[in-house]
């Protein structure tokens, strides 16, 4: 990625940059992991033994989740130094030489999954935040809802400004937070030294023996200290690998670490502050600064998954898995910081009922989980097959390092599961939802293009029948998109057929998507001369850019193809479509056709050169 995008900016601005969009939402998980963790094992009476299983369940899910999964093994999977889970699902399907079924809609639950996230991380993180207010005062307990709603109503109100002013002080106020939580944690060991017993992994083992099935329900909150993990893979392309590792080594897991212990200890020896420990360990006169450092730490959190729902909805796009939606660029140097109108309003108006509906974080935490755990067991089966098949893995390895990992994933996963009357059901319904909805897309995208082949004329056949009838010629160029290179576009045939003229040189444009993030200049556009009027060009975009067509075309003039492009039009094909009735699908497929953005605005065309042509399709 670095030769696409630039050289990376010196080493220490990334290690700081990623401590506020990478570990946002893992950073923030103390405020309330083992509160919940604590509250579900104490309906059967809290021991000691019982605190410091569950300290020593947090740390080592970390560690084997976080520290060995993706710090050490999943980031080394990088397309061109992209991650995330559509790159992983390119990996798989270069490795295996073809495009399986199974892994694409691996690749869409995975996605789906994600936008069940994006809604509960804002909902759940801001709440727990500013529900320590209630601590300085009961009396503020009443306007806990209200200012948690005025923040996310905020937050999503600034995200057509774009991040770039504001992320800048993202690193900074998260590494004042990880330094506090640290420190908070360090000075409450001291309250009972044995909490540091808990580093030991056998009480966490011996914890989950004792409890046998009863540990399920404890095991779905401690999974709440590794959501955000993902993000470590994910945002990888933006900061790189390195710097992500090191941040992740020398700031927040001995912050995380020091935070769970001293929370631990602080519990140990005062039982009574299990009803919130993060805030009540910390003195009088602090208590309120920390509520505001802990709003600012959760805002930057639940900025970091919106971004991350934005790049996500992007590759989809490309990758036609939904419509073409209106996609804002907020910065003119960094490609990443983009803006959905319409999935940010869906976003926001989601994460609100969550907020009014739960009304606290507590009752969140059951819905919390699902969503993460699913996405993480998807990423593991698919680096299985990465590992074995593209990287030769020995099996013995791939069973050894990838498997029991999977299965303590799958554990934690029944475990969610059994949240699921409780509010679990949310981030499944979401994800339905946006399974759905990417199904009726592709299937409906597939059944049109089928049907406008049916009965179509094949270009080749097109180019012999006008040698022969010698239409009157307009001069200038004509560039015609389709997205079947082997017939005659629509918006060519209908031309021919109205206006009775062809151009001097008339370009075929075909646009793929690559299954590279990036693609380089000099392998973006292929040429194929058919013959003295006709072209046909195939550009490829990678999935994370941005299609911009007469840039794309412009290259082609390096390849020899003389035109002018203040001489250009640009023809397009607009459908219109009718249901038959009773049928929900097709409804809905004309629906989400009609929320697609314009092909001109899309891929970047002068609105002043486009020609539009209508056609009508009955599905």
């Amino acid at each position: 990625m670095q030769s696409e995008q630039g050289t990376h900016a010196p080493g220490w601005k990334l290690i700081l940059g990623s401590l506020g969009v990478v570990y946002g939402d893992i950073g923030t998980s103390p405020l309330y992991a083992l509160r919940e963790s604590l509250h579900a094992a104490s309906k059967d009476g809290l021991v000691r033994s019982d605190v410091i299983g569950i300290i020593s369940l947090l740390l080592w899910t970390i560690v084997l989740i976080v520290s060995l999964k993706y710090v050490l093994l999943v980031m080394r999977a990088d397309n061109r130094g992209e991650g995330g889970t559509l790159s992983l699902v390119a990996l798989v399907q270069r490795a295996l030489g073809r495009r399986p079924g199974w892994v694409l809609a691996l690749g869409v639950v995975g996605i789906s999954l994600f936008f069940g996230d994006a809604m509960i991380t804002p909902a759940m993180s801001v709440l727990s935040a500013v529900e320590g207010m209630a601590l300085i005062s009961p009396d503020f307990s009443r306007y806990v809802i209200p200012l948690t709603l005025a923040i996310i109503a905020g937050l999503f109100f600034v995200q057509n400004k774009g991040t770039g002013r504001v992320s800048i002080f993202f690193g900074p106020i998260m590494m004042v937070w990880f330094g506090v939580m640290a420190i908070n944690g360090l000075l409450h060991i001291g309250d009972d030294p044995a909490i540091l017993t808990a580093l030991n992994p056998w009480h966490a083992l011996l914890y989950l023996w004792e409890n046998g099935t009863g540990a399920l329900s404890v095991m779905g909150l401690v999974f709440l200290a590794v959501t955000g993990g993902e993000a470590l893979y994910a945002d990888m392309g933006h900061f790189g690998r390195r710097p992500i590792r090191i941040a992740w080594v020398c700031f927040v897991f001995p912050a995380l670490a020091l935070s769970y212990l001293g929370q631990g200890a602080a519990v140990l020896a005062h039982p009574e502050m299990a009803a919130n420990p993060f805030f009540l360990m910390a003195p009088p006169w602090a208590l309120a600064p920390l509520v505001v450092l802990a709003t600012c730490a959760t805002v930057i959190a639940s900025q970091a998954v919106i971004s991350g729902a934005f790049s996500m909805v992007q590759q989809a796009v490309q990758m036609g898995l939904l419509p073409r939606l209106e996609i804002q660029h907020t910065s003119e140097t960094q490609v990443g910081q983009i803006y959905v109108p319409k999935v940010n309003m869906v976003l926001a108006a989601g994460v609100m009922v969550l907020v009014l509906v739960f009304g606290s974080s507590s009752n969140l935490a059951s819905a919390y989980g699902i969503a993460v755990t699913g996405d993480m067991v998807i990423t593991s089966i698919l680096s299985i097959v990465l590992f074995r098949l593209g990287w030769k893995w020995p099996l013995a390895a791939v069973i050894g390092v990838m498997v029991p990992i999977l299965i303590v994933e799958l554990l934690f996963l029944t475990a969610n599961a059994a949240k699921i009357h409780d509010g679990g059901y949310v981030p499944i319904l979401i994800a339905a939802i946006v399974c759905l909805l990417m199904w009726v897309w592709v299937r409906g995208t597939a059944h049109v293009m089928e049907k406008a082949r049916t009965g179509s004329l094949r270009l080749t056949s097109l180019i012999g029948m006008l040698e022969k009838s010698h239409p009157l010629e307009a001069p200038g160029t004509a560039v015609f998109l389709t997205s079947d290179p082997d017939v005659a576009p629509p918006a060519l045939m209908h031309n021919l057929k109205h206006n009775h003229v062809l151009h001097q040189q008339n370009f075929i444009v075909t646009v793929r998507v690559a299954d590279t993030p990036w693609v380089r200049d000099q392998n973006r556009v292929q040429i194929e001369r058919l013959s003295d009027r006709f072209v046909k060009i195939g550009i490829r975009f990678g999935y994370m850019e941005t299609p911009n067509v007469p840039k794309a075309l412009m290259l082609a003039r390096k390849e020899g193809e003389k035109f002018d492009i203040m001489s250009t039009s640009f023809f397009v094909n607009r459908r219109s479509f009718r249901a038959p009735s009773g049928g929900w699908r097709e409804r809905l497929f004309i629906a989400m056709t009609k929320s697609a953005s314009d092909a001109t605005d899309f891929y970047k065309m002068p609105s002043n050169r486009v020609i539009a042509l209508g056609q009508q399709m009955t599905l």
